[in-house]
């Protein structure tokens, strides 16, 4: 990480030549119209298999750790206020949620292309959307496998702590709340990876997107906690816009998410011009030699 900070710094300064800025806004919007009809169908699932409620509860207290106070606080009121159980509103939210996520990848791989520089027009609009689509699927399903996990978890935490010495109890509770982090740190890596390594017409090869998604990472989780802290302590949005402060928090909270994101791609972008500068500087001195 040390070595990759200059190169961060000159990231930050790109982003704002490529207005990253104002594609995280439009992705944030996307992301607001994507979340809480996702967070509906998923609930309104979890609902119907046995200990349904509980699972729903451990879901919302897992989602609390990151979005801002208030946010499920407004969604959980919506969903006792409306009951959504017809089939009908179940398919109408999970297609504004895809529709929703298709225009969030649209703009994160806007972002991308211009953090690596790449023409306009590498691909037609329905290779994007297609492009985007998949990229919706491919993201749901590692971060749905490390909700369940960490939904699961909450169990297994309870089946060790009841089956340890008293003397260990502290530990075992220890150690197992630093692997739960450790699985949500490892799912957003890898998430932003695969968004890194699909989203560009460019393809680069794993290795090369890593030090994006532990750059994005790395920016989004300490970002996250003092957003959360300022909307606690120093900041009550209630205030200016009323019912609908709940939901500009989460907005903005999507708004540094994005952000975080896009600052990857720009790392993952100097980085790449870098070694293309080098591989050039080295075939010159093969050409001279030649002709020689």
């Amino acid at each position: 990480m040390p070595r990759l900070l200059p190169h961060f710094r000159n990231a930050l300064l790109l982003a704002l030549d490529h207005d990253m800025f104002g594609v995280a806004k439009a992705a944030a919007y996307s992301g607001m119209l994507f979340s809480f009809p996702a967070f509906l169908v998923l609930t309104t699932l979890l609902a119907q298999v046995p200990e349904g409620t509980s699972m729903v509860g451990d879901v919302r207290s897992l989602l609390e750790q990151f979005l801002p106070a208030g946010s499920m606080d407004l969604l959980q009121s919506s969903l006792e206020t409306n009951h959504f159980y017809s089939t009908k509103v179940i398919l109408s939210a999970a297609s504004l949620s895809v529709f929703a996520g298709v225009g969030l990848m649209l703009s994160l791989m806007e972002g991308f292309r211009r953090a690596y520089e790449l023409p306009r027009g590498e691909w037609s609009y329905g290779q994007r959307a297609a492009r985007a689509f998949i990229l919706v699927l491919l993201v749901l399903v590692p971060l749905w496998l490390a909700s369940l996990l960490l939904v699961f978890g909450q169990q297994i935490e309870s089946w060790m702590i009841d089956n340890s010495n008293h003397e260990l109890r502290l530990i075992v509770l220890f150690f197992w709340r630093m692997v739960r982090w450790a699985i949500s740190f490892a799912t957003s890596v890898a998430v932003l990876a695969a968004l890194y390594h699909f989203g560009t017409k460019r393809g680069e090869h794993w290795k090369w997107v890593i030090p994006g998604a532990l750059g994005a990472t790395a920016v989004w989780f300490p970002a996250t906690l003092v957003f959360g802290w300022y909307v606690t302590r120093a900041a009550d949005y209630s205030v200016f816009y009323g019912s609908f402060g709940a939901g500009i928090a989460t907005l903005v909270w999507l708004y540094i998410t994005s952000l975080s994101a896009l600052l990857g791609a720009e790392l993952n972008g100097v980085l790449f011009r870098g070694r293309q500068e080098k591989l050039g500087a080295g075939a010159i001195p093969s050409a001279v030699a030649t002709n020689l």
